[in-house]
């Protein structure tokens, strides 16, 4: 199911990246699982017209890291999205569920507080070997999906254009 999704949405129907300034932070830890999503989100960028100097990449220690990151590259350039990629294997206690919690809150928050679309590239498999079949392994790689829903959201944005309503109280 997870392969037919994935199929689905990259060779569905993506607008033109033409244009869009992309940052990428990525996670260090599970190195071999975010390096393999890193090339695949930044050839599905670069397939899909975005230009190689509109592709910002940051490197962050960890998965827990991926909000600071993102905030930081958010402020430092002009971006139309930031797309976070990064992998949290489950171990033998609940540190991942805590991890992957904070994680997928912070990117949410900070996209809602910047305007700003942030991309939740983070895997949380059970195992090694899911890791490696949805880092282009045989479901996929979720950095392709990452880097279609980047271009999706920020051409959404920009067909949009800025929200005339301000919602709470800033």
């Amino acid at each position: 199911m997870g392969t037919q999704h994935s199929k689905m949405m990259i060779e569905g129907n993506i607008p033109s990246g033409k244009g869009l300034k992309i940052g990428i932070v990525v996670s260090e830890w599970n190195a071999a699982i975010t390096e393999n999503l890193l090339d695949g989100c930044r050839t599905t960028l670069l397939k899909n017209d975005v230009a190689v100097d509109d592709i910002v990449i940051e490197t962050v220690p960890g998965a827990y890291e991926l909000p600071m990151g993102a905030k930081l590259i958010s402020t430092g350039k002009v971006l139309d999205a930031i797309i976070c990629l990064g992998c949290v294997i489950k171990g033998e206690t609940k540190h991942d569920e805590y991890i992957s919690h904070a994680v997928s809150n912070g990117l949410m928050q900070l996209s809602l507080m910047t305007n700003i679309p942030v991309i939740f590239g983070v895997l949380t498999p059970n195992n090694q070997a899911q890791a490696e079949a949805r880092a282009g392994g045989d479901l996929g790689n979720k950095g392709d999906e990452s880097a279609v829903t980047a271009i999706k959201m920020a051409t959404l944005k920009k067909e949009l254009g800025k929200s005339p309503h301000k919602i709470g109280f800033s």
